[in-house]
C-alpha cells in the first residue's frame, strides 16, 4: 500500500507542476504583455463591438461580439473557454465581467456572460475580451488525489490496490447467452465482459471499430439492474457524443454541464433545458416577475423618507425576497427530481463536482475516451462509484501535459494506461467500420498486431472503381517532398511552423483529385479534410481554403483542422502536411505517434500524406511507414506531379 500512496502524493507534486507551467506560460502570454502584444498573443481581442444581446438559457445574458481590428489574425480562444469582458475606457477603474465562449467564428464570437443583466459601463465602448485562467480543474485534481491517498479499508482505497495492479480485479462467470442482435461477435464480447465485471473492465476501442455503439448497448443492459449509471468523457465533445446516442436508444439522460459548452441540439437535455420544459417552471417565472415588481417599487422610494415610507420600502424589499426564495426553493425542487429520475447522469469529470452530485453515490461509472485523460481527473467521478467501465484507445490521442518535467516523470500515464496492463481486464474491438482495408493495414500491424479486419462494407471502398484513374482507385498516396526545396519556416511569435511548398502542393493535389472525380463521373458528394500538426501550417491552409472554389465540385464539406481536432471523426478524403523538412532531420513532435495514428486512421476511401522522407524517414515509426507505402506502390514523389522546386 505504501508504494501506491507514495506514487500518488509525487502525482500529486506533479499536478503541482504542471499547474505552475500552466499558469507561466498564461502570465507570458497575458498578464505581463501589453494589450497590443496579448492582441499578437491571441488571448485578447480589443476593440471589440457588441452585436447582439438576449436572455436566454439558466437567465444568462447571451451576447455577439465582434473585433474591429487585426481581422482574420489567429486565437486562441474556443467554445468552453473561460473569458472575461472589459471595458478600457477608464484605465483606474476595474470594470470587467466573466462568461464562457459558446462559438468563436474567425472574428465573431457568442459568450454567455455570468449574469441576467448587461452591466451599464457596457454601452460605453472601448471594450474588449480577455481569456481568464481556468484553476477549477486542478483544485479538483487536487482534492481528489488527497482523498485517494487518505483513503483506508474502503471502496476507494480497494479500488486503488488494483489500478496500481497490487490486488487482481475480479470478475463473475460470464452469461454466453446475452447477444446484443445489432452487435458484432467483438462487440457482444466486450458487453459481456463490462457485465461480468466486479472492479474495472476496459473496452479497448482501435479507430472505427463502434466503441461508441458497444459503450451505449452496455449502458442500456446495465439499466436493468441498476437505476441509474454515471457516464464522463474528459472532452464536452465526447459526452455530447454520448448523450445523443444514448437519447436516440430512448434513455432518459440529464447532460450535466454550461450550456455554453454543450451542444446546441442538446440543450433540452441539460439542467437548465429541462428546467425550462417543467410543469411548474411558469411559476417560477411568475415569482421572479413578481419579485422584480417589488424590487422596482422599493427603489421608487428616495434615500429621505419618513417612517411610513420605510416601513413600506421594507415591506417591499420583503415580499420580493420571498418571492426569490420561494423560486429558489421550487427550482431546487425540479433539479432534485431531475437527479432522481434521470437514468443516466452524463458530464465531463470536473463538472461531476456540481452541488446535486456531492452526496450521490453510483454503482457504476462509464468513463470514456479514457486514454485523453489525466489519472488525477479520472479519480474525480470515480470517488462517486464502485466500479468503472473505461473506454478508449492507449494507442491514440494522449492527455496534453505542458510541463516537460512533469510529462517525463509520468502525469501523461493514465488509469487506461495502467489498468490495460491487467490480463483479464481488457477486451479488444476488432471489426473497423470506418475506412478502406490498406488505409487501416499500417496502424493494424503497427499497433494492433493485426487483429482488426475492415468489415465488408468498407474494406474495398474507393473513390472510383475506374481503374485508370490512379488519384481515385489507389486508397494511400505517399507524396515525398524531398529534394523539392519546400523547407520549413518558423513564426518567431508563435515559434509554430509551417511549409508553404506542401501547402501549395497540398491543395493543386486536391484540386486535381476533384477535377477527376467530377470527370469520372462521380455523383455522391465527398467530404474531405485537411490535417497538419502544426497550428501555423493550419492558419496558412485555411488562407489558401478561402481562395480555392470548390463550388463546381462534388464536395458536401472541406474543412482545415489539427489532429486534435479531428479526433472521433472521419472523412472520406483525408490530406495529412507534415510540415518538417530540414536538414537536421530535426521533427519534434511528429515523433509523438500516437498523434499521428490518429491522424492517419481519419480517412474512409483516400489518404494522402505529404511530407519530406529526408527529414521525417530517419524515426522508426515513419520509416515502417514509408517501407508500406513503397511495399503497396502508394509512394510517389512530388516530381511526378511536375511541381518546380
Amino acid at each position: 500500500m505504501s508504494n501506491s500512496i507514495d506514487r500518488l502524493k509525487h502525482l500529486k507534486e506533479l499536478l503541482f507542476i504542471e499547474r505552475e507551467e500552466d499558469y507561466y506560460q498564461y502570465k507570458e502570454q497575458f498578464l505581463r504583455a501589453s494589450i497590443e502584444q496579448r492582441k499578437k498573443n491571441g488571448v485578447t481581442w480589443f476593440p471589440i463591438q457588441i452585436l447582439s444581446d438576449e436572455l436566454g438559457y439558466a437567465d444568462y445574458v447571451h451576447i455577439e461580439v465582434e473585433r474591429t481590428n487585426q481581422l482574420d489574425t489567429p486565437y486562441r480562444f474556443s467554445a468552453g473557454k473561460n473569458v472575461s469582458l472589459f471595458s478600457n475606457k477608464n484605465p483606474d477603474e476595474q470594470l470587467e465581467i466573466t462568461g464562457t465562449i459558446k462559438q468563436s467564428g474567425k472574428n465573431k464570437m457568442k459568450i454567455i456572460l455570468h449574469t441576467d443583466e448587461l452591466p451599464d459601463w457596457c454601452y460605453d465602448g472601448r471594450l474588449g475580451i480577455n481569456i481568464q485562467f481556468d484553476d477549477n480543474s486542478y483544485i479538483e485534481m487536487q482534492k481528489a488525489l488527497d482523498e485517494v491517498i487518505g483513503a483506508r479499508n474502503n471502496r476507494v482505497a480497494e479500488l486503488r490496490e488494483i489500478i496500481e495492479g497490487n490486488e487482481v480485479p475480479t470478475f463473475e462467470k460470464i452469461d454466453d447467452s446475452i447477444v446484443v442482435p445489432q452487435l458484432n461477435i467483438s462487440q457482444n464480447k466486450a458487453v459481456r465482459h463490462i457485465l461480468s465485471a466486479n472492479d474495472i473492465a476496459v473496452v479497448h476501442g482501435p479507430p472505427g471499430t463502434g466503441k461508441t455503439t458497444t459503450i451505449v448497448q452496455a449502458i442500456r443492459l446495465v439499466l436493468q439492474t441498476e437505476k441509474q449509471v454515471l457516464v464522463c468523457a474528459p472532452t464536452n465533445t465526447a459526452v455530447d457524443l454520448l448523450t445523443e446516442k444514448l437519447i436516440e436508444q430512448g434513455v432518459n439522460v440529464l447532460r450535466v454541464g454550461h450550456p455554453a459548452r454543450v451542444s446546441e441540439d442538446l440543450l433540452k437535455t441539460t439542467i437548465d433545458g429541462q428546467i425550462q420544459t417543467h410543469i411548474n417552471y411558469k411559476d417560477i417565472k411568475s415569482l421572479r416577475k413578481t419579485a422584480e415588481e417589488y424590487f422596482k417599487m422599493a427603489s421608487k422610494f428616495k434615500r429621505t423618507f419618513g417612517k411610513e415610507d420605510a416601513k413600506q420600502r421594507a415591506l417591499f424589499y420583503s415580499e420580493a425576497r420571498n418571492c426569490i426564495k420561494e423560486s429558489r426553493l421550487l427550482e431546487d425542487y425540479i433539479v432534485d427530481s431531475l437527479f432522481e429520475n434521470a437514468q443516466v447522469i452524463c458530464c465531463t469529470p470536473v463538472t461531476s463536482t456540481n452541488k446535486a452530485l456531492v452526496k450521490k453515490k453510483f454503482e457504476t461509472l462509464f468513463f470514456d475516451e479514457a486514454s485523453q485523460a489525466l489519472e488525477a481527473i479520472s479519480w474525480i467521478p470515480l470517488l462517486k462509484c464502485k466500479r468503472v467501465i473505461f473506454s478508449g484507445d492507449h494507442f491514440q490521442l494522449p492527455p496534453v501535459v505542458k510541463s516537460v518535467k512533469a510529462k517525463q516523470e509520468g502525469l501523461d500515464k493514465t488509469m487506461l494506461d495502467s489498468c490495460i496492463k491487467h490480463d483479464t481486464i481488457s477486451s479488444l474491438l476488432t471489426r473497423q467500420y470506418r475506412m478502406h482495408q490498406h488505409i487501416m493495414a499500417f496502424s493494424n500491424a503497427y499497433f494492433y498486431n493485426n487483429e482488426l479486419e475492415a468489415d465488408a462494407t468498407v474494406k474495398d471502398t474507393l473513390l472510383s472503381l475506374n481503374e485508370h484513374i490512379d488519384i481515385l482507385h489507389v486508397p494511400i498516396e505517399l507524396i515525398d517532398t524531398a529534394g523539392c526545396s519546400f523547407d520549413e519556416s518558423q513564426n518567431p511569435e508563435t515559434l509554430s511552423l509551417s511549409n508553404k511548398g506542401e501547402a501549395d502542393l497540398l491543395f493543386k493535389h486536391l484540386d486535381l483529385l476533384l477535377q477527376q472525380y467530377n470527370f469520372a463521373g462521380e455523383t455522391q458528394k465527398i467530404d474531405v479534410g485537411i490535417i497538419s500538426p502544426y497550428k501555423e501550417q493550419i492558419e496558412l491552409l485555411k488562407e489558401k481554403l478561402v481562395d480555392f472554389d470548390y463550388s463546381a465540385y462534388q464536395v458536401n464539406e472541406l474543412d482545415v483542422k489539427t489532429i486534435d481536432g479531428f479526433q472521433g471523426e472521419e472523412r472520406d478524403v483525408i490530406y495529412i502536411s507534415l510540415v518538417r523538412s530540414n536538414l537536421n532531420s530535426e521533427i519534434g513532435f511528429l515523433s509523438d505517434i500516437r498523434r499521428m495514428n490518429v491522424a492517419l486512421t481519419r480517412a474512409k476511401k483516400k489518404l494522402v500524406v505529404i511530407m519530406d522522407t529526408a527529414t521525417i524517414g530517419n524515426h522508426p515509426f515513419y520509416k515502417s511507414f514509408i517501407e508500406y507505402c513503397e511495399k503497396n506502390n502508394f509512394y510517389k514523389s512530388a516530381w511526378e506531379y511536375s511541381y518546380e522546386a
